[in-house]
């Protein structure tokens, strides 16, 4: 299983969502849905996708959050053809941040966002590379959190032992509004899956929030208290195995039984889940089990 995935919280559109997403790429499939009846969102569904060979959930719960660019998925294409397909299909209904163009870092690259709000960078790798992981959630550190791109990043390095940072583009003299130093561009991998963190030093009326979270799923309790003591940073924030990070970045912190349960359970097992877990900040595994089991 793998161990981190993005999980997108949407109004209604979670299934409808996923279906066009997993409609634009090879090796994507909806694997599977679930309802959760009686959450403070009412009647919640839960959308398990995959999309080139990366999982993905997204959950239909409610108008509470709306995606920014602060996170944003970047898609590497093999040619500017495939960029360029993408983009019009991606982009159908949607915002245009950057135009799809040719930059000096690459041959056809554009930022946007589609008709649900959520932000892609679409960007043809350069001659001579080859496309690696397809779909790679990019963090962007602004506002109050400008100039912590690189030091988020080391707290991601700590809590994750399976982890490491590749390449590290920094800004120089005369490129601001940053910095000198601040991260232009920093990627790096975390149990497998790699991400892409920068410092931008503009103006933005937005920041991260609960719309996109990094959800972990964990095997035992000892692994959720370790990365709960690691990653939260905010009290208020925590609930049903919600936390934000001191970035403000939110995660969820999931047991892998967890899972099996919502996905395999019966009706009465998963309303006595839920009705367990929405009384939890950090999830407890065996107060969970008991629950599932009716003790």
């Amino acid at each position: 299983m793998q161990k981190i995935m993005l999980h997108l919280w949407y109004d209604q559109e979670a299934l409808e969502a996923a279906n066009f997403y997993t409609s634009l790429f090879e090796e994507s499939e909806v694997r599977h849905v679930t309802t959760i009846p009686n959450t403070p969102s009412g009647d919640t569904q839960i959308v398990s996708f995959t999309l080139a060979g990366q999982d993905f959930m997204a959950i239909s719960a409610g108008p509470d959050f709306k995606f920014t660019p602060s996170i944003s998925l970047r898609v590497d294409c093999s040619s500017v053809a495939e960029s360029e397909i993408l983009w019009e299909r991606l982009l159908e209904d949607g915002k245009i941040l950057m135009p799809l163009q040719a930059y000096d870092h690459s041959p056809s690259c554009g930022w946007g966002m589609d008709r649900y709000g959520l932000s892609w960078q679409i960007m043809t790798v350069p001659e001579g590379q080859s496309v690696g992981q397809k779909i790679t959630p990019t963090l962007m550190y602004s506002g109050e959190q400008c100039g912590k791109a690189e030091e988020a990043v080391q707290d991601y390095m700590k809590a994750f032992s399976n982890s490491e940072i590749y390449d590290t583009v920094r800004y120089e003299s005369g490129e601001g509004p940053d910095k000198p130093g601040s991260v232009k561009y920093m990627s790096f991998e975390l149990d497998g899956i790699g991400f892409v963190a920068m410092d931008n030093g503009y103006e933005h009326q937005f920041g991260f929030n609960e719309a996109i979270s990094l959800l972990v799923t964990c095997e035992t309790q000892a692994e959720i208290d370790e990365l709960w003591e690691c990653l939260s940073a905010d009290y208020h924030a925590e609930s049903c195995g919600w936390l934000k990070d001191r970035f403000g970045v939110s995660w969820q912190i999931v047991p892998e039984v967890m899972t099996t349960m919502m996905s395999n359970g019966t009706p009465e097992q998963i309303q006595r889940v839920t009705e367990a877990f929405l009384k939890m900040k950090k999830f407890d595994i065996i107060t969970l089990e008991k629950a599932y089991e009716g003790l």
